[in-house]
């Protein structure tokens, strides 16, 4: 049996997958939802909304920061 998942609870779970610093595995499991479904939600909107190269590029550097920032809170 799956659920059916509002397209405003996709898109906001692929935002928090983008800028929140978690890995996606976290993302998934803090919304309860399974990570190959969060990964074929980041493909599918991906794919909608065209995120220029540019952007991705800025988000995955602002993700590595914020996890390199989390780590050395942690030491």
């Amino acid at each position: 049996m799956s659920l059916k998942y509002s397209d405003e609870f996709k898109r906001d779970a692929v935002r928090i997958a983008f800028t929140s610093g978690l890995t996606r595995r976290q993302v998934a499991s803090d919304l309860s939802i399974g990570l190959s479904t969060l990964g074929k939600w980041i493909a599918s909107i991906s794919d909608e909304t065209k995120i220029p190269t540019q952007d991705t590029d800025l988000l995955r550097e602002n993700e590595r920061l914020r996890k390199e920032n989390r780590i050395l809170r942690e030491e």
